[in-house]
């Protein structure tokens, strides 16, 4: 039976299956990525820079090691998109900013490093806000071109939306994964704060920066998680928290404890928004697998939002100081949070990020009574781009460094998706994971980004809105 490499229809999984049945080549998978950034690029503009014929090169090296009786390492042979702040050996990182235009450091980052030992291939770097913070970029979202993609990770979002990779690396700081992911309509995984390292790539926010990925199939999570985290004992706190089998275990005996909250920002979300999760909930409670708790987070959780903008605007003002005396090479929204930062006391600052740290404490404490929490990723479907985004749940989780997951659950009355969001205890990564392997088992989650029912997929869209662009 023929095989055609289609990462919208095939998980990591399956390619990797198709590889050692020798139905399918590291060639023609590179293939793929390069035919579909061909046929979507023009019009959703996802990518800052892309080389097929170095994608190719690469994957005919790992043909080769293949053919010498090599086994399949996690990621072997799939190309990866990589958010272009982080440090890249073969492509420039520009940071979205024309201050780093064809700045090439020369060295691949750890979480680069990590992907590349796992097999993964870079076919190039997908396009971020500028310096990773709000000012939007050129993607496109594929769904409806007026709308939003999302905020600095939206170029990965979108590439995996495209099907013009498997999976692709993005940071979170704020939201910067989980909004994405819900308005791309693609899986996003925002992990552990630290489990991803940092080394060689831009630095906004030391507290808050976390390395994840978006993928386009629910057991890619896994995958990725796996390739890209630390190991080892010479990372007590999370090793320990991973090899507890009491934290890290499905539950035997009784049912997932699942927490639904409102947050403080609860009132901005629509009443569609509002059902779609509320059926989804009735769903849940209706599998005695689960068992519902709805209920309401510590008190203390309404700061969130003001105190995430004092650590973030002060951190700005710090480590983009020689930017701002550039001023006119920066955006408004830029020079505007710099601005900010710099009314920011040393002493409000340290008050912050003291706060923060008790903030995740009561969190560590709440979620030891429940395995997971839900709530909506995202107020509702993306805006229209020139509209700012109503503030959501997202930046809490960062900022209590929990693990999070944006599932592609929901869309809008217009067929416009929009996330659900699954957080767990901080280092619970791996139950949090094995709970979405259980939700797709039971048909709570879907397996991939691409089965719902929104009629064309966004990638389709974006292929008719370049054929249309084409034959104009």
């Amino acid at each position: 039976m023929s095989f055609t490499v289609d990462f919208k229809k095939h998980s990591i999984g399956d390619l990797h299956g198709a590889l050692s049945a020798y139905r399918a080549t590291p060639e023609d998978i590179a293939q793929q990525c390069i035919t579909m950034h061909g046929r979507t690029e023009t019009t959703a503009k996802a990518w800052v820079s892309f080389d097929g014929d170095q994608l190719l090169t690469a994957a005919r090296a790992t043909a080769t090691r293949l053919a010498g009786g090599e086994t399949l390492r996690p990621l072997e042979a799939m190309p990866i998109g990589v958010k272009d702040i982080f440090n890249t050996a073969d492509f420039p990182t520009q940071m979205g900013s024309p201050l780093w235009a064809g700045f090439t450091p020369g060295n691949d980052a750890r979480a680069v490093f990590n992907l590349k030992r796992a097999g993964g291939l870079v076919p190039g770097k997908t396009v971020t806000a500028e310096f990773a913070v709000h000012t939007l970029g050129k993607t496109v979202n594929p769904w409806a071109p007026e709308r939003t993609p999302g905020t600095s990770s939206s170029g990965s979002a979108v590439a995996v939306a495209q099907g013009v990779v498997p999976a692709a690396l993005g940071t979170q700081t704020a939201g910067s994964i989980v909004r994405p992911a819900s308005f791309c309509g693609v899986w996003g995984m925002k992990p552990s704060f630290g489990l991803i390292p940092r080394t060689g790539m831009l630095k906004t926010t030391d507290s808050l920066d976390t390395v994840g990925f978006f993928t386009g199939h629910a057991a890619d999570l896994s995958r990725m998680f796996d390739a890209l985290r630390v190991h080892g004992r010479d990372y007590p706190l999370s090793d320990r928290a991973f090899n507890d089998t009491a934290r890290q275990s499905a539950p035997l005996g009784r049912p997932w404890r699942v927490a639904f909250v409102r947050p403080h920002v609860w009132q901005h979300a629509p009443d569609h928004a509002r059902l779609a999760i509320a059926q989804w909930l009735q769903r849940l409670q209706a599998d005695s697998r689960f068992e519902l708790f709805e209920t309401t987070l510590p008190e203390d959780m309404a700061e969130c939002h003001p105190l995430h903008a004092t650590i973030y605007n002060r951190a700005l003002a710090y480590y983009f100081k020689d930017e701002f005396r550039k001023a006119e090479l920066v955006s408004p929204v830029m020079n505007g949070l710099i601005e900010a930062g710099r009314g920011i006391s040393p002493d409000s600052y340290a008050s912050a990020l003291d706060r923060q740290v008790e903030l995740a404490r009561q969190m560590d404490r709440f979620m030891r009574d429940f395995d997971v929490l839900v709530t909506l990723s995202t107020a509702g479907e993306a805006p229209l781009r020139h509209v700012e985004e109503q503030p959501d749940s997202a930046l809490m989780w960062t900022l209590t460094q929990l693990p999070s997951i944006s599932a592609p659950v929901f869309k809008s009355p217009r067929g416009l998706p929009f996330g659900l969001q699954l957080v767990a205890r901080r280092y619970n990564d791996p139950l949090l994971l094995k709970f979405v392997a259980e939700g797709v088992a039971r048909g709570l989650l879907p397996a991939s980004s691409f089965e719902q029912a929104y009629g064309e997929t966004g990638a389709t869209k974006a292929e008719s809105l370049a054929t249309a662009e084409a034959a104009a």
